[in-house]
C-alpha cells in the first residue's frame, strides 16, 4: 500500500516529527480533504487571513484555495464552482455542455493542484516523506509538475519537475520562476506522447534514496482527491444548472484520460447522478480505442498506456479527438477574428465568447468529445454533459501563434474562422466513438499489464484486484482516515 500511496497508518514517527517541525517553521497548516471539498468547513479565522493573500504567491494559506470554489479573481469564493454552459450556437447540439473552469485555482491556474496535494499530503501525514531531507519528483506533461513544484515550495521541500521538452513555452517559463534550482527542471525527449521517456528519467532519479517519485499515473491519492473534490464540485454545478432547467438529467461525464485522476470524478457522478463516464484520447494515438500509438499535441492528456489509477471497468464510452481540431479551435477561440465570427455569423452570445479563453487545449478536447457523445447517443436538451477545463488558454499563447503560422499562413480571417467552425464544430461527427462492452473493458484493462507489471514491477495481484468495484470503494474510504491524520498533524505543528 505504501508504494501506491494508500497507507493508513503512521510509517515512521521520526520522519513525521521532522515534517511537522518543517511545517511549523514555514507556518504551514494542511487543509483536510473535507475542507477542500466544501470550503464552508474552513475555519473563519483562516478564511479571514486568506483574503489578504495573493492567489499567485507561494503562501501556505493558498493550500486552502486548492478547491473548485474560487471565483474569477481567485481571491474570493464563489457559492457554486465557476462554470460555463455552452449553447447550441457554438456546439451545434441541443444538449447543454457544462464545463467547470480550472483556471480559477491558485498558483498554477489549473485543477492539477488537487492532484499534487492529494499525492503529497497523505505521504507527509503518514511519515513517508521527509521535507527536510528528501526531494519530491513530479513526472508530468505539464500542469501536475507545476502543481507539485508549487506545493513542494510551500511545504519547504525541494520539488523537481520532469516533463517532455516539447511542451508549451509557458509551462517552462512558470517553472523557471518557481524552482529553487534550474537543475530541478528535467526535460525528457519528445512531447505529449512520450510518457515512457518520463518514466525512464524517473527510474534513474529513483536510485537516489533521498528521492521520492510522486507518479500521478499510479498514485491513488490523485484518484481519491478528484473523486471527492472534482466529483462534488460537478455535482454542485449540475444542481445549480438543473435548478434553472427542470427535468435536466446528468447524461454523461467527459474527461480526457491523462493521468486518470480527473476521470475518477466520473465514479462519484455515476453513483450520485447516474451519469455515464466517457474517456477521451487523441485520435493520433488511439491507445484505448485500438491498442494504438502515435504522436499528438493535445497537451495534458497523456497516451500510449493505461494509468494504474484508471477505473477502466467503470468506463462506458471511449472517444477519439484529433489534435488538428483542438489546435485550430485554440486559434478560433483566442483571436479577435474568431470571436467576431462566432458572435456575428453564428450568434454565439458575447459573454460565452469572452469566456472561451478559459479553455486550454485539453479543455477544447473535452468539449469536442462531449459534442461527439451528444450526437452519437442522440441526446437532447434535457440531457446535460458535464466536463472540466483543466486549464486556460494562457498556457498556450506561443502554441497558438505556432499553430496559426502553420495552419493559416495567409492569416486568420473570417473565411478561416468559418472553415474552422464548419470543420471542427459543426462537422464533429460520431466516428471514433466506442460504447464499451465487457470485452472492450477487459481488453483496455489488460493493456495496462505491459506498463505496470512488466515495466514498472507492480505485483500481479495488486494489478488484478483493480478489476473489482469493491477495490475502488475501499480505496476511496481512505479519505476519512487521511483527514484524521491531517488533523493530528496540524496539532503537532502548533506545539
Amino acid at each position: 500500500m505504501r508504494r501506491i500511496g494508500l497507507e493508513r497508518d503512521i510509517v515512521d514517527e521520526a520522519v513525521l516529527a521532522r515534517a511537522a517541525g518543517r511545517c511549523r517553521s514555514m507556518g504551514v497548516m494542511l487543509p483536510t480533504f473535507a475542507e477542500l471539498a466544501d470550503p464552508d468547513r474552513i475555519a473563519p479565522d483562516t478564511r479571514a487571513r486568506l483574503a489578504a493573500v495573493d492567489p499567485d504567491a507561494a503562501d501556505p494559506l493558498n493550500l486552502f484555495r486548492a478547491h473548485w470554489f474560487n471565483d474569477a479573481t481567485r481571491a474570493d469564493r464563489a457559492a457554486v464552482p465557476e462554470h460555463l454552459v455552452l449553447p447550441r450556437e457554438l456546439t451545434g447540439v441541443d444538449t447543454p455542455i457544462v464545463i467547470a473552469l480550472g483556471d480559477r485555482f491558485p498558483m498554477i491556474r489549473s485543477h492539477k493542484v488537487i492532484a499534487a496535494y492529494g499525492c503529497l499530503a497523505p505521504r507527509i501525514v503518514t511519515g513517508q516523506f521527509d521535507p527536510t531531507a528528501q526531494r519530491a519528483v513530479w513526472p508530468s506533461t505539464g500542469n501536475y509538475c507545476r502543481g507539485g513544484v508549487a506545493i513542494s515550495r510551500i511545504m519547504g521541500c525541494r520539488g523537481v519537475a520532469v516533463l517532455p521538452e516539447g511542451m508549451s513555452r509557458e509551462r517552462f517559463d512558470w517553472l523557471e520562476r518557481w524552482v529553487a534550482d534550474p537543475a530541478d527542471i528535467i526535460r525528457t525527449p519528445g512531447t505529449e506522447s512520450n510518457v515512457k521517456e518520463i518514466y525512464d528519467a524517473c527510474a534513474v532519479l529513483d536510485r537516489d534514496p533521498d528521492t521520492v517519485i510522486f507518479n500521478q499515473f499510479s498514485e491513488f491519492g490523485n484518484h481519491v482527491a478528484h473523486y471527492l473534490l472534482t466529483g462534488l464540485a460537478l455535482e454542485r454545478v449540475f444542481e445549480a444548472v438543473s435548478a434553472a432547467r427542470p427535468g435536466l438529467r446528468a447524461a454523461a461525464f467527459v474527461s480526457a484520460t491523462g493521468s486518470a485522476g480527473t476521470i475518477g470524478a466520473g465514479d462519484y457522478l455515476k453513483e450520485r447522478l447516474g451519469s455515464r463516464t466517457v474517456a477521451v484520447e487523441a485520435l493520433e494515438c488511439p491507445t484505448l480505442l485500438a491498442n494504438g500509438f502515435g504522436e499528438h499535441n493535445i497537451q495534458g492528456i497523456g497516451d500510449k498506456h493505461v494509468p494504474l489509477i484508471h477505473n477502466v471497468m467503470a468506463t462506458d464510452l471511449v472517444v477519439g479527438v484529433s489534435d488538428r481540431a483542438t489546435d485550430d479551435l485554440l486559434v478560433l477561440f483566442n483571436t479577435p477574428e474568431g470571436g467576431d465570427y462566432l458572435v456575428r455569423r453564428r450568434g454565439v452570445p458575447v459573454e460565452t465568447v469572452a469566456a472561451l479563453g478559459s479553455l486550454g487545449v485539453s479543455s477544447i478536447c473535452n468539449v469536442l468529445a462531449a459534442i461527439k457523445v451528444a450526437r452519437h447517443q442522440r441526446l437532447g436538451p434535457d440531457d446535460a454533459i458535464l466536463t472540466v477545463a483543466t486549464d486556460g488558454a494562457e498556457m498556450y499563447r506561443t502554441e497558438a501563434q505556432r499553430i496559426a503560422a502553420r495552419d493559416f499562413p495567409g492569416g486568420f480571417d473570417v473565411v478561416a474562422a468559418g472553415e474552422t467552425y464548419g470543420t471542427h464544430l459543426a462537422g464533429a461527427a460520431t466516428d471514433h466513438v466506442l460504447e464499451t462492452t465487457r470485452a472492450d473493458r477487459d481488453r483496455i484493462f489488460n493493456l495496462g499489464y505491459f506498463t505496470w507489471v512488466e515495466q514498472q514491477g507492480v505485483p500481479i495481484d495488486e494489478f488484478e484486484e483493480r478489476r473489482d468495484p469493491a477495490f475502488w470503494a475501499r480505496t476511496r474510504d481512505i479519505v476519512g482516515t487521511w483527514d484524521e491524520l491531517i488533523g493530528s498533524f496540524n496539532e503537532r505543528t502548533r506545539r
